[in-house]
Order: structure tokens, then C-alpha cells, then sequence
């Protein structure tokens, strides 16, 4: 099948490992050239030439921290200088947290803040005017499955995500006229290194399986951890023309454990 991605221009921010690295994949194997954005520079060069030595793309590395205004203005001057701009913004760089709100100061506030939300708003201001000039595009924020259904332990992380969720309502409404789709993924569970290497700090290296596994069992629905991979098979329907008329939806990608309808 088709997707119309050929030739298309990806940002995608978070994207040397887990799920940012498996949608730099998909959409590199439907021919769309890829940015990948990360704090970790070398990583982010060695994954860009891997992707593109496999899939026969354009891939180029952007080191930037998008938690600072600084960070978004070299992704955004990054993109048009190799390309003049993206067809395509995958909003994906983002963290757990763990915390009480009584203890949890303003700066760690103002952190996730930065990195969830205001990195979406400077990048999309940013870039967007680029996907008009290439006559429209698709913006895609990865949530959480938390910014409707609240983790105890991560109240920030909970906040956060809900207010990137109604961000990407609000672009859709604005952008809609220009071509431009915009949507969201709230995730369940999905198997990244981050998940691992908790797992491994609470359990060890004999015991971190299991305590992931129930971790699952108690989500419930299909009681797994997706793959990235299986997250990333979305996203790329999404950015694709097969998903022409999808604007200013959150699609929940979680195996079955959102517990309302």
C-alpha cells in the first residue's frame, strides 16, 4: 500500500531511541526523509546514518535540547537549512516524572513544561508556516494515555501531557484551513528503555521482567507492553494520506486499559 509518504520531510524531536527512533523508522521505510532530534549528539549521527544506509533516505542528526527556546530554534533553523522545512512534525521528546505535589518545586514544574509543552508551541510556531509555503502538512503530539487517566505518582507528567493534548486541539482548529493535520496518540504501555531500566532499579536484572508483567497485568486489556514498533505503525497512518480526514483527534494506542469509554 501506498501512504503518499515518498519524497516527505519528518521531524521527529526524541527521536534516537524508542518510540522516536521506531517513527523515524516507519516513515524512513515509506521513503520519507527523517530529522532526528536529541540531547545526545553522537547517538543522534550514528542513528541518522543507520537510517538512512538501510532505508536509501535523507536522514540528517539535529542536537538540541527542546526543553529551551534554544534548543527549538536550532531544530527549527536545522530543518530549513537541509530542507527547507517539514512536511511533517512528530512531537515526541518526553519524560516520566515522579513526584508529590507538595514537594515538587517550580523549577521541576517549569521543566516538564518547557519539555512537553512549550517545545510543541515553539516548534510549531516555528515550522508550521514552512508546511504552508509546502501547501500543508501534519503535526502529531505524542501524549499519554496519563492525561486522562492519572498516574498517583507522576502529577506533573499527568498535567503536563492533558495540556499538550488540548494544545494539539487548539493548532488543529487554527491550522485547518492550510492543509495542515494535526493530532494526538495517548500511548498505554509501551516497551522503551526507560521502562526497562526502572524496572531493572526496582527488581533487578533476574526480577525485571516479571515486575513488568505486572505492571501489565494490572493495566489490564491485553496485559502486555506494546513494541514501539506497534506504536509507530500509528503514527505513520497518521502522517500518511490514508488518514486524509483526521484532524483534531486523540486516538488512545493502549492495549485495552483506558477504563472509560
Amino acid at each position: 500500500m501506498d501512504l503518499g509518504l515518498r519524497g516527505k520531510v519528518a521531524i521527529i524531536t526524541g527521536g534516537t531511541v524508542g518510540i522516536g527512533l521506531a517513527v523515524a523508522e516507519g516513515l524512513a521505510a515509506e521513503g520519507t526523509n527523517v530529522i532526528l532530534v536529541g540531547r545526545d549528539g553522537e547517538r543522534a549521527r550514528r542513528e541518522a546514518d543507520r537510517v538512512a544506509g538501510v532505508h536509501g533516505v535523507s536522514a540528517i542528526a539535529v542536537p538540541a535540547d527542546i526543553a529551551t527556546a534554544e534548543g527549538c530554534d536550532a531544530v527549527i533553523a536545522g530543518a530549513k537549512r537541509a530542507f527547507g522545512g517539514v512536511d511533517i512534525l512528530i512531537n515526541n521528546a518526553g519524560t516520566g516524572s515522579n513526584e508529590t505535589i507538595q514537594e515538587a518545586d517550580d523549577a521541576k514544574w517549569q521543566f516538564y513544561w518547557d519539555l512537553h509543552v512549550m517545545a510543541a508551541v515553539r516548534l510549531a510556531r516555528g515550522l508550521v508556516p514552512t508546511m504552508r509555503e509546502r501547501g500543508g502538512g501534519v503535526v502529531l503530539h505524542n501524549a499519554s494515555i496519563c492525561a486522562v487517566q492519572p498516574l498517583w505518582y507522576e502529577p506533573i507528567y499527568n498535567t503536563t501531557k492533558a495540556a499538550l493534548m488540548m494544545f494539539s486541539k487548539t493548532l488543529a482548529n487554527e491550522v485547518v484551513k492550510d492543509n495542515i493535520r494535526v493530532n494526538t496518540i495517548n500511548p498505554g504501555l509501551v516497551l522503551t528503555p526507560d521502562w526497562v531500566k526502572t524496572a531493572k532499579q526496582i527488581a533487578g536484572e533476574d526480577g525485571y521482567q516479571q515486575h513488568l508483567q505486572s505492571v501489565a497485568d494490572e493495566a489490564g486489556g491485553m496485559r502486555r507492553f506494546a513494541s514501539p514498533e506497534e506504536l509507530a505503525n500509528f503514527f505513520v497512518f497518521l502522517c500518511s494520506d490514508k488518514a486524509s480526514y483526521s484532524t483534531g483527534s486523540t486516538y488512545f494506542v493502549d492495549g485495552g486499559w483506558l477504563r472509560t469509554t
